[in-house]
C-alpha cells in the first residue's frame, strides 16, 4: 500500500511539475533597459542565454515540452528600442512584427493614407464624416509633390513650413543616385503654451489586431516641454521649437532634476482648471478620434498576424484653440527613461502591455480594462454604461487618457479570481 501511495504521489507531483514547465515562458532580451527589467521581474518568466537567429530575429531556444515562448525582436538598424513578436507553437515560423507597420509610421505614407481615407469617407459617408480626418497639418512629399508645394507656398506667402526626413531608412535604397525624399509640413504657429513654452504629447496606443481592429489606449502619457520661451522670431532655435528630450537636455540652462515633462494627469488637471471640464473632455474626445481614424486609414493595408501586436507612440500638438494635431506615429517609441518618474511610467506601460498580450492565458478576452490600458475599439467603439438621473442609460466612450490610473487595484480584482480558480 505504501508503495502504491508513493507511486500515486509521484504521479501527482510529476504531473504538477510537467504542468509548471509547460507554463514557463522563456525569453531572450538583447537590451539592458526598462524592457529587460520588466521581463526579469515577471513571475513565471525565465531568461535564457542561448538564441537561435532566424531572419535577423533573435528568439529564446525552445526545449521540447514548452508550448509558449516570447520572441523579442530587435531590428538593430532601425530602432533604439525593442518590439515584440509572439509565436505560440514550438519552433514554428517566426512572425515579424506587423511587417507593413511603416504605412502608418513613415511620415509620407501616414499622410498619403490619411488623405486617401478622407476621400473615401467623403465618397461613402459625406463631408461631415470626412472632416473628422482634418487633424494633420497640410503636408507635401518632395520631390514628388514639389510643384503642388510651390503653388501652395505662393498662395499663402509668409506661412512657416517645416521640412523633415520622410522616415525612410538609409539602407532602404542601395542606389546612390536616388534623390532623398522629404516631407514639407505647415508649421503650427499658434501652439498652446504653458509658462510661455511649447509642448507636445506622447500617447501610447496598443493594437492587438487589425482584422478586426482591436486597440487599447493607455491612461498614462506625458507632455514634453521646450526649455525656452516660444517665439516665431527665433525660428532656427531648436530649444524653442523642438520638444524632444534628447534636444532639450543639451540646452545650457537645462535642469535635469526638474526635467521637461509633465505626466498626462498633471496636464489634464491644469487644462480642466483653466478651461472647464466640458472643453477638455471635447479635446480628449478629439484625440480619441485621431487614434481611431489613423488606425482605420491603414486597417485594410496592414498585413495582419494574430501572433503580433504593435505598441505605438503618438505625438500630438495642441493649438491655442484646443484643437489637437497629429504630428507623427512612432512604431518603436523610446522606452529609455529620462528620470525616475519616467522610468516608473514606462515600467507600468510595459507591464500592462504584457498583461494585455496575456501569454499566461489568464484573461477571458472580454475585459474592457487591463491595468492602465482601456479597450477603446473592438471592431467598433467600446462604451461604458452610465445611468442618468432620469433612469436612462448614457453610453460613454471607454477611454480615460489622463485620468487616474488605478491599475494595481484593477489588476488585483481582475486576476484574483483567476488565480483562485487555478
Amino acid at each position: 500500500m505504501n508503495r502504491s501511495k508513493s507511486i500515486v504521489n509521484k504521479g501527482l507531483f510529476g504531473n504538477l511539475k510537467q504542468r509548471e514547465q509547460r507554463n514557463l515562458i522563456r525569453f531572450k532580451c538583447v537590451l539592458t533597459n526598462t524592457i529587460l527589467d520588466v521581463l526579469r521581474q515577471r513571475p513565471g518568466w525565465v531568461e535564457v542565454k542561448e538564441t537561435v537567429k532566424v531572419n535577423g530575429t533573435f528568439i529564446g531556444v525552445i526545449s521540447a515540452g514548452y508550448e509558449r515562448t516570447l520572441a523579442i525582436c530587435t531590428w538593430m538598424s532601425m530602432f533604439a528600442s525593442v518590439t515584440f513578436a509572439i509565436t505560440m507553437r514550438i519552433l514554428l515560423e517566426i512572425h515579424p512584427l506587423l511587417v507593413s507597420y511603416y504605412l502608418l509610421t513613415r511620415k509620407n505614407f501616414m499622410v498619403k493614407n490619411l488623405k486617401r481615407f478622407r476621400k473615401q469617407l467623403d465618397r461613402e459617408q459625406g463631408k461631415l464624416e470626412a472632416a473628422k480626418c482634418d487633424f494633420f497639418p497640410k503636408t507635401f512629399e518632395l520631390p514628388v509633390e514639389y510643384h503642388l508645394f510651390v503653388e501652395e507656398f505662393k498662395r499663402n506667402p509668409g506661412i512657416t513650413w517645416i521640412m523633415k526626413p520622410d522616415g525612410t531608412r538609409a539602407d532602404d535604397s542601395k542606389d546612390e543616385a536616388t534623390v532623398e525624399s522629404y516631407v514639407v509640413q505647415r508649421y503650427i504657429e499658434n501652439p498652446y503654451l504653458i509658462g510661455e513654452r511649447k509642448f507636445d504629447l506622447r500617447v501610447y496606443v496598443l493594437v492587438t489586431s487589425y482584422i478586426p481592429l482591436k486597440a487599447w489606449l493607455y491612461r498614462d502619457g506625458f507632455a514634453r516641454f521646450s526649455n525656452t520661451r516660444f517665439s516665431l522670431t527665433s525660428i532656427d532655435d531648436h530649444f524653442v521649437h523642438l520638444t524632444n528630450v534628447a534636444v532639450q537636455k543639451t540646452a545650457p540652462d537645462y535642469d535635469p532634476e526638474k526635467g521637461c515633462k509633465w505626466l498626462m494627469q498633471q496636464l489634464r488637471q491644469y487644462l480642466t482648471a483653466k478651461h472647464g471640464t466640458e472643453a477638455i473632455e471635447t479635446l480628449f474626445r478629439d484625440m480619441d478620434n485621431i487614434f481611431i481614424k489613423s488606425l482605420q486609414s491603414v486597417q485594410s493595408l496592414i498585413i495582419n498576424d494574430k501572433h503580433c501586436f504593435e505598441l505605438y507612440g503618438y505625438d500630438i500638438l495642441i493649438d491655442k484653440n484646443l484643437k489637437p494635431w497629429l504630428l507623427e506615429v512612432n512604431a518603436s517609441p523610446s522606452l529609455i527613461a529620462s528620470s525616475q518618474e519616467d522610468y516608473e511610467l514606462k515600467c507600468r506601460l510595459l507591464q500592462d502591455t504584457v498583461n494585455v498580450i496575456d501569454m499566461e492565458g489568464r484573461l477571458s478576452g472580454k475585459e474592457k480594462q487591463v491595468g492602465g490600458f482601456d479597450l477603446m475599439w473592438n471592431d467598433g467603439p467600446v462604451y461604458n454604461e452610465d445611468i442618468n438621473f432620469e433612469g436612462g442609460i448614457n453610453l460613454i466612450a471607454n477611454t480615460h487618457l489622463g485620468c487616474m490610473n488605478d491599475r494595481e487595484k484593477q489588476l488585483w480584482h481582475l486576476l484574483k479570481p483567476l488565480t483562485t480558480q487555478k
